[in-house]
């Protein structure tokens, strides 16, 4: 009879056999896997070659004699995947077990940059570095690019990158063997004139109430009649251009006179006012009085190329660091006055214009739900402008699921979860991705070094591409700031700062409201001096204030109000 004992020592060998041919026919499995790689190497597919080639027209073109013959293995079937016939933008390599394949090429067609995309990751994980490199191929391209500089991190890309040996290796890791320190044109400017770029100001009524609401801290109610404020100022043709004007509007609809000329369409309550002026002290108080003004930013010297090369437009702080809201909100009044000028063109091989928010979080803080659903018309609609947009930010869950949802390019650096919410961001950072049979994708996120991404693009088709764990290439300018000295030396010499360099504060709103008081105000009656002429020689009161060239202004501008609302759309910005 079998004892309890020899039963458990006979389970134990047949389980020791099974696992022993188990085994067996895994490694028979990965010797035939080896084979088939082997051969595919030895003759490549078209779109392995086109991968080696760097594509047709594409930013950094290399020779077949400084590769490798192909990539192998996983890297190669992962490499397929962005193996694109026209022309691309390099990001660098795929990486397996921690090794890069220099020839497994990681891309994203140019023709899709207009499909917008998200470049995440923790502080200092590579995410800057990663834009400039896209910025710098964009350039190259002949695309122009605007760009948040929040840090001052990205003024290298006027200067040569150093040319050092641990660049040099991580460029042929990378497979950019033709890498060499390059330059590219870059336009300094700041949000209003207290920075060290060419000051750019937006008047008040260009801005729009939902904007402005965004900026002032605005909640549904005060939003609303914020509204009503620009549209009965709309109605009568009285410029916004600066806060002067909005608070000297603003008073006046809260007098006896004002609340007459609401009648019909609504009225503005003494305390929501009183709200709305207290915030627009607060925003004067913190330097935005410099930023709302003339001359207004003209769209168009965005758009511009040098020498073959787009221009690289750099959005600094200046003074608004104490408001970053308001920094962020003025890049969406960008990109809402190019949805509102650039005409229809539908899907083009490159895009006019790429435009890139840093810390793109403060775009989406505490922001109103009529600000969130513009957000997600402009960035819908505006690709068909040939405009592409790149959110930054730290966390994928920075930006709302509406948005999230349009964005075709993700790029991936590495995520920290040292906490239950960031447990919970990871978790569903992973679900965002097609899934994987080469990666953990959960571990891998939190397991990537410095200057390496979790990629998955658009391809040429449309289609996602197979998830690559990727070593970003470096930039070929310089990866540090030039120092502030250096960019205003190159902002002075802009020719932009002859044209945007100097503010201008003509006749408005405000001056128009002063001169409408001015000339309902009864002249006081005065006794005619002895020897003077009578009283029905000399002018009368009213004639005086006829006569008054700021009055005839206002009377010229109120007598072609009547038809003369100011057309608005998309924020209720103004249409140019």
């Amino acid at each position: 009879m079998t004892t309890p004992q020899e039963k458990a020592a006979a389970a134990r060998k047949a389980a020791e056999d099974a696992a022993r041919v188990a085994a067996e026919a895994m490694a028979a499995a990965e010797a035939a896997e080896q084979e088939a790689a082997a051969s595919s190497a030895a003759a490549p597919t078209d779109g392995e070659a086109a991968a080696a080639d760097g594509g047709s027209g594409t930013a950094s073109p290399e020779s077949d004699s400084a590769r490798p013959a192909a990539a192998t293995g996983a890297a190669a079937k992962i490499a397929e995947g962005y193996a694109f016939s026209g022309p691309a933008l390099e990001l660098g390599t795929v990486m397996v077990d921690g090794v890069a394949d220099p020839v497994a090429r990681v891309r994203i067609p140019l023709r899709m940059m207009n499909r917008h995309g998200l470049v995440a990751g923790a502080t200092g994980t590579g995410k800057t570095k990663t834009l400039q490199g896209i910025a710098e191929q964009l350039s190259r391209a002949g695309v122009p690019v605007v760009m948040a500089d929040v840090k001052g991190d990205l003024s290298g890309l006027s200067e040569p990158g150093a040319d050092t040996e641990k660049i040099r290796a991580r460029a042929a890791e990378t497979g950019a063997t033709d890498w060499a320190p390059g330059t590219f044109p870059t336009e300094f400017v700041s949000l209003g004139t207290g920075g060290i770029g060419v000051p750019i100001r937006a008047t008040i009524t260009s801005f729009g109430p939902i904007l402005l609401s965004k900026v002032l801290g605005l909640n549904d109610t005060q939003e609303s009649t914020l509204g009503l404020i620009f549209h009965w100022a709309d109605q009568r043709g009285l410029a916004l251009l600066d806060l002067k004007d909005l608070r000297a509007v603003i008073t006046h609809l809260t007098s006896p006179e004002g609340k007459e000329d609401l009648k019909g369409i609504g009225g503005v309550s003494s305390q929501t006012a009183g709200v709305i002026l207290r915030s627009l002290v607060n925003l004067e108080a913190d330097g935005g009085d410099t930023f709302f003004g003339e001359p207004e930013l003209d769209p168009a010297d965005l758009l511009r190329t040098a020498g073959g090369l787009g221009m690289i437009t750099l959005f600094e702080l200046g003074q608004q660091a104490a408001r970053p809201a308001l920094f962020s909100t003025f890049l969406m009044w960008v990109l809402a006055d190019l949805f509102q000028t650039l005409p229809e063109v539908g899907d083009v091989d490159k895009p006019k214009l790429v435009f890139i928010f840093d810390e793109a979080h403060l775009l989406f803080a505490e922001a109103s739900k009529a600000f969130l659903q513009q957000v997600e018309q402009t960035v819908k609609l505006i690709r068909s402008k040939g405009v592409g947009v790149f959110f930054c930010t730290q966390l994928p869950t920075d930006i709302p699921n509406p948005v999230l949802s349009q964005l075709g390019a993700r790029v991936q650096h590495a995520l920290r979860a040292f906490t239950p919410d960031d447990q919970k961001a990871l978790a569903k950072t992973v679900r965002t991705y097609p899934k994987s049979s080469v990666y953990d994708l959960e571990e891998a996120l939190t397991s990537l070094g410095t200057g390496e991404a979790i990629v998955t693009v658009l391809s040429e088709t449309g289609a996602p591409t197979p998830v690559a764990w990727t070593e970003i290439a470096p930039p070929r300018s310089l990866m540090d700031t030039i120092g502030e000295e250096a960019i205003k030396s190159k902002a002075l010499s802009s020719a932009l700062y002859g044209k945007y360099g100097q503010s201008v504060d003509r006749e408005s709103a405000y001056e128009m409201l002063l001169a409408s008081v001015a000339a309902a105000a009864p002249a006081p009656e005065s006794a005619p001096a002895p020897g003077r002429s009578t009283p029905q020689d000399q002018d009368s009161a009213a004639e005086r204030i006829m006569a008054n060239p700021a009055v005839k202004s206002f009377l010229r501008s109120a007598a072609s109000a009547a038809g003369r609302e100011i057309s608005r759309s998309i924020f209720g910005t103004r249409r140019r």
